[in-house]
């Protein structure tokens, strides 16, 4: 058993444009997180990854990086960043920082320099090449819709931009901007921070020649993944990272990785490939966007025994030669409990259910802010509301191609990524406590009822189940470690699974939906050496449990049983 502290770590994500704003200017900022991280010490959690925090024009929330060692001025100073740091080291919290090496932004003094002219020393930095037969190079299309090919006048020349616009791909063919990014990535370690989460790494090499994807529907633009997703090269690139930086020190690492299964993930976080820590893998978030047409905003319903699938695969493929990410939502997401839970009626008890299915697997569990008091996606009435470049480049997309605009909020109410992204509610004070000015973007209408405030006052409240959750992790060391092994594959609304590390066997039964299944275990679990750890709801003395019996809409149960 290969035991280490990260494996060992609950992770809380900030987002902190929308964290806790200090200075009145409706942005979070680095002193609002510093004045949070009591609060975050008692809920348990060991790291705290930070979403880019760096100088950044800010066309996609700090994704964009005009300069990587230094600090956007709504969030505060390089001086603060040092503070937060020693704070957070002095209450035994670790910093990740989210780091981008695919990209810069297009105000980053490289590329000025290398889109100034075809000679200049910095030109081959990026990605540039000549149209072909009056349009973009090739017809590879943007994650944010259109052509990743951007026409430079300057030049008479396109950039790649896997993303926005404003994004340049970096070119990782290129010496000077690898030494340059190892740099870059040891100095930030040597100011003491305990990991990254690496953004989109899994993009960072192209298809030699940048051939044109397929384009069955002869459509201008094709999402060509496999041309620019997990090449081979990628591990090169991230195996001599490790070799001349990382490896000399003790830190975490997790990269987004896109498109692969857990056999390709081993190539990544296998425990002999000197890559990365973990990856968070996708097929979850996939199951309820439907195949073709316009990506994840092509909604169809999830069901569990596709869940059950993806999960069970992950869980089996990397125990004992990788490690896992678990995570429900991010910055990227919408709100789990809306998305796979209850928002309404059931909320609370679908809400603790969720967490307690993540932070019961193998794997490092991820919380993502306001996830713990249970916050929910927001509708915004008006495309005005909304802040998101991908949502807005959507909505633009389909209003041209003449979709009713109704249909096209519909869409965005579900799968926005602002749904994560409006303001942590604190408490019931106007903008939720969030700031004393007007907010960056609106803060969701329901923070009188769910809040933070609240949330600490109740003792049966999400907040607390999370509490408990992590605090069994550290207890018992068959939740980190053991065997998972799902029972009763075939169940359209229960997930049952255990865990097993020498005589311990952790039973975990969660009803997925709000009706009231009846429940038959298998006859080889040793029931009679049961002890409850955790439960959403109210227990009888005997707790109730048998061979057969009933559960409660969205119910969830943990019990430690002998092997």
């Amino acid at each position: 058993m290969n035991k280490k502290w990260w494996k060992e770590s609950v992770v809380y994500q900030i987002y902190p444009i929308s964290f806790l704003d200090t200075n009145g200017d409706g942005i979070g900022d680095l002193r609002g997180i510093m004045s949070k991280l009591d609060y975050l010490k008692d809920l348990g959690i060991d790291v705290i990854w930070i979403c880019p925090i760096y100088k950044s024009p800010n066309h996609d929330n700090g994704y964009d990086i005009s300069d990587y060692q230094d600090i956007m001025k709504e969030f505060g100073t390089m001086d603060d960043f040092d503070l937060l740091l020693r704070e957070a080291h002095a209450r035994g919290l670790k910093i990740m920082m989210d780091l981008v090496l695919n990209h810069t932004s297009d105000e980053h003094p490289w590329f000025i320099e290398s889109r100034s002219s075809k000679d200049n020393p910095k030109r081959d930095y990026y990605i540039w090449r000549k149209g072909k037969n009056g349009g973009p190079p090739n017809n590879w299309e943007s994650y944010f819709s259109g052509s990743v090919w951007k026409y430079d006048e300057t030049t008479d020349e396109y950039y790649m931009h896997l993303y926005s616009k404003h994004q340049p791909d970096l070119n990782w063919e290129n010496q000077r901007v690898i030494d340059g990014m190892h740099e870059m990535v040891e100095w930030w370690l040597k100011k003491g921070v305990d990991g990254f989460r690496f953004d989109a790494i899994a993009h960072i090499v192209k298809a030699a020649g940048l051939p044109d994807g397929d384009n069955p529907n002869h459509l201008p633009t094709v999402r060509a993944y496999d041309l620019f997703s997990n090449l081979e090269n990628v591990h090169t690139l991230l195996n001599n990272l490790y070799e001349r930086v990382l490896f000399h020190y003790d830190i975490m690492t997790v990269g987004e990785t896109s498109g692969l299964g857990p056999e390709q993930a081993l190539s990544y976080v296998g425990d002999t490939r000197n890559e990365l820590n973990m990856v968070f893998q996708f097929e979850h978030m996939q199951l309820d966007a439907a195949s073709g047409g316009s990506g994840k905003w092509n909604i169809r319903p999830w069901n569990l025994l596709e869940l059950k699938k993806v999960m069970s695969n992950w869980q089996t493929v990397l125990h004992e030669q990788g490690w896992n990410a678990n995570y429900w939502c991010n910055h990227d997401q919408p709100r789990s409990v809306s998305r796979f839970g209850d928002d309404t009626r059931y909320r609370v008890e679908s809400a603790k259910m969720l967490a307690t299915f993540i932070h019961m697997l193998e794997g490092t569990p991820y919380i993502y802010q306001g996830e713990e008091i249970g916050m929910t996606n927001i509708a915004f009435q008006s495309i005005d509301d909304y802040r998101d470049v991908e949502t807005l480049n959507f909505y633009e997309e389909q209003m041209n191609e003449g979709v009713p605009e109704e249909k096209i909020m519909q869409v965005i109410w579900k799968k926005s990524r602002d749904n994560a992204r409006t303001p942590m509610q604190w408490n019931i004070s106007e903008e939720a406590g969030f700031t004393k000015g007007r907010p960056w973007i609106r803060v969701n209408s329901n923070y009188a009822l769910i809040n933070v405030e609240d949330a600490l006052k109740d003792p049966d409240s999400i907040y607390y189940h999370y509490k408990k959750l992590i605090a069994l992790r550290k207890e018992h060391e068959v939740i980190v470690y053991g065997k998972y092994e799902l029972l009763l594959a075939d169940d359209e609304e229960i997930y049952v699974y255990t865990r097993t590390l020498g005589g311990s066997r952790l039973l975990v039964i969660l009803n997925f939906f709000g009706n009231e299944p009846e429940l038959t275990l298998p006859h080889d679990l040793n029931l009679d050496t049961r002890e409850l750890l955790v439960s959403n709801y109210p227990v009888k003395g005997d707790d109730d449990l048998s061979q057969t019996f009933r559960l409660r809409p969205y119910e969830a149960r943990v019990y430690m049983l002998k092997a």
